[in-house]
């Protein structure tokens, strides 16, 4: 079998599978990296074929054809297409980045064991179509959402909620209400009664209003997260939740479940209580996912979930295969 390696579209190789999988196992073959040979209808991410593993073992690979030229979209070398070790070497250089060493050196297929990998490099903008910056975190084959685009995401849900509940604000306004009612926590049965009598007092059409676009809001959140993993502040800011695991849409139970319900009813209490304490559990999920080589917080580490730059890729169910 003849392997073909690609980064920073420049091809390498042809490889066997023993010197792909010694060069998997030292480090010098990243998963991120792309990979293509007969049985492959375009190049592939080498996670993807290895199932985010070091080691390759290919089923019903057949004996490349040397006229087929389905590799496209990287730079050939002419001396690339060679099978000696010494052109092996120079495209392995090439590949890495390195200096090219001279065609009369044997070519070692551990020599650049110890190169530093480069994780957040984009290989094949057709294949990773996320754009990767240089202080991007890379985990596998997803760019992890940046910490402001997270804070983002909630300041404009946070927003979406306010405009939803923006007429009965008015309305209140409007009114001579007593805040020291709500001031006293031990007597909640007073402030609720007081609440109520509050309602009642409002114009039945405002009422009407303000629940239409509250239940809406929070109906167009729950089919955009059940759908696509994103309440409307992370499609607005470009950012999805995705399992931890298969990096791609997490059960119904964690997304809806433990990360929308019960985060939702956890705040709830917490902004009934006292709205400095709400915003306290906030900053300190933040802070823990700032601190965290994953960005994980402490919703994250509930659901086991990742926050991600959305791909449409991670849309895709997991076939059994994988």
């Amino acid at each position: 079998m003849q392997i073909f390696l690609a980064r920073n579209n420049v091809q390498a190789g042809p490889y066997n599978l023993e010197q792909l999988n010694i060069m998997l196992a030292s480090g010098e073959v990243l998963l991120d990296d792309l990979i293509w040979h007969e049985g492959l209808d375009q190049w592939q991410r080498v996670g993807n074929v290895t199932n985010n593993q070091t080691v390759y073992r290919p089923t019903g690979a057949t004996t490349p054809d040397a006229n087929d030229s389905i590799i496209n979209n990287v730079t050939v070398f002419p001396e690339d297409t060679s099978n000696t070790k010494d052109n092996n070497s120079v495209s392995l250089d090439r590949l890495y980045g390195k200096p090219e060493r001279s065609k009369n050196v044997k070519a070692d297929m551990t020599t650049n064991r110890h190169q530093t990998p480069h994780n957040n490099v984009s290989l094949n903008k057709s294949t990773l179509k996320k754009a990767v910056a240089d202080n991007d975190k890379v985990v596998g084959n997803v760019v992890l959402a940046p910490i402001m685009s997270r804070v983002l995401a909630t300041a404009l849900n946070g927003l979406l909620y306010v405009l939803a509940i923006l007429p009965l604000v008015m309305a209140l306004t409007k009114m001579d209400v007593d805040y020291t009612k709500f001031q006293n926590i031990q007597d909640m049965d007073a402030a609720y009664q007081y609440s109520m009598s509050l309602m009642e007092s409002l114009p039945s059409s405002t009422l009407m209003m303000s629940q239409v676009m509250v239940f809406g809001l929070f109906a167009l959140q729950l089919v955009f997260i059940i759908m696509r993993g994103q309440s409307l502040g992370k499609v607005i800011t470009g950012i999805r939740v995705v399992d931890q695991t298969t990096h791609r849409l997490p059960s119904f139970i964690k997304l809806v479940g433990t990360r929308t319900l019960l985060l939702f009813i956890i705040y709830n209490l917490l902004f009934s209580f006292t709205s400095f304490l709400g915003f306290v559990i906030i900053a300190i999920h933040y802070y823990m996912a700032s601190k965290s080589p994953e960005n994980i917080g402490w919703h994250d580490k509930l659901a086991k979930t990742l926050v991600v730059k959305a791909d449409s890729s991670q849309l895709v169910k997991k076939s059994k295969s994988e």
